[in-house]
């Protein structure tokens, strides 16, 4: 039985071929990716056993969708089946000074027209011990925040240890939505993950003295925001993912962890990263941080291990991050030489 159970929605990933443009390419790479799910092949590339539970149509592209996962060892036995479309994220991937776009158009989903009657939490959890979700599912409809509702309810009653990755997406709710949904949501979570950005625009807790869009950051600045997101919800650990974007290829990316318990705050070391992917980065972490806090780790080891997983995604182009835990351990032990293995 799965251990953890993540649960969101998958998509079909369009993508020009390089570094095209939309207006120029004439043909698309298609895979799939969505955060919830790129979690869990994370975990299972781990050796973790992992459930992702989302609502898919019945038909062929459905079906992909759920291959795309089974290849890795990821559990699709509790997907639900029906509507009629997967939803699409269509990727620019940027480079030098010109950033990536991203354009959903995930409107009528499966999941998106999904009811709280789909999903029977009772069942899912069986077995279980950690249930993460992100704010992106949420952001989808008032009848997904009520699903998510109930899976935090269900967990909660069962005791499973709840994480939410904040991931706010203005193209899918506005702020004052964000905040009403998830300030409701969040009572229910034990591990909260968030980056620059996210913990301002949910709920107004900004870091001072920095500025994203140059690169600067103030890393003393993320211990008051980890610690007031502590506060205000009870969270047993804040992780705050910090990136300072000089270009759309290199961009330096660390990690805070704060336990509320111990008062204990860990910053990862800084790693100097040449994208070959971004997107996914941040799901990557979250699988990291869960694997390494499900396996005992200290706050200093899990977000060691959870930067380097993250780090190493970055390398890897698509949504899924295929990596193994002996290269996460050998990146976060401080080999970062790229050198060939042979």
């Amino acid at each position: 039985m799965a251990k953890v159970i993540t649960f969101g929605e998958l998509m079909i990933r369009l993508q020009p071929y390089n570094y095209e443009r939309f207006v120029q390419a004439d043909r698309l790479e298609f895979s799939f990716g969505g955060g919830e799910a790129n979690v869990a092949v994370s975990l299972a590339n781990f050796g973790m056993d992992v459930a992702y539970v989302t609502r898919l149509p019945a038909h062929a592209i459905g079906q992909a969708a759920v291959n795309s996962l089974r290849r890795y060892g990821v559990d699709t036995s509790r997907i639900v089946r029906g509507g009629d479309r997967v939803g699409i994220y269509f990727n620019e991937k940027g480079a030098s000074q010109r950033g990536s776009v991203c354009i959903y158009d995930r409107a009528h989903s499966a999941i998106q027209e999904a009811l709280p009657a789909d999903f029977d939490w009772d069942r899912i959890f069986e077995g279980a011990e950690w249930f993460h979700f992100t704010g992106i599912t949420p952001a989808l409809g008032p009848n997904l925040v009520e699903i998510c509702r109930e899976a935090c309810r269900a967990a909660r009653a069962r005791g499973i240890r709840i994480s939410c990755d904040l991931n706010y997406r203005g193209k899918l709710w506005t702020r004052e939505q964000a905040r009403e949904a998830m300030t409701d949501l969040c009572q229910y979570v034990d591990v909260c993950i968030s980056n620059e950005e996210d913990a301002r625009d949910v709920f107004g807790i900004e870091a001072g003295a920095t500025d994203i869009t140059a690169g600067e950051i103030n890393r003393e600045g993320y211990r008051s925001v980890a610690r007031q997101l502590a506060d205000k919800f009870g969270f047993e650990k804040v992780a705050v993912t910090l990136r300072e974007s000089r270009s759309a290829f290199d961009n330096g990316w660390s990690a805070m962890l704060y336990d509320a318990a111990s008062g204990e705050y860990c910053f990862s070391k800084k790693y100097e990263l040449h994208i070959i992917d971004r997107v996914g980065g941040g799901d990557s972490f979250g699988g990291g941080l869960i694997y390494a806090l499900m396996n005992g780790r200290s706050t200093r080891e899990a977000v060691e291990f959870a930067a380097a997983a993250s780090a190493l995604k970055h390398s890897v182009e698509g949504d899924y991050n295929m990596v193994t835990v002996a290269e996460v351990e050998k990146l976060a032990g401080g080999d970062g030489s790229g050198r060939i293995q042979r």
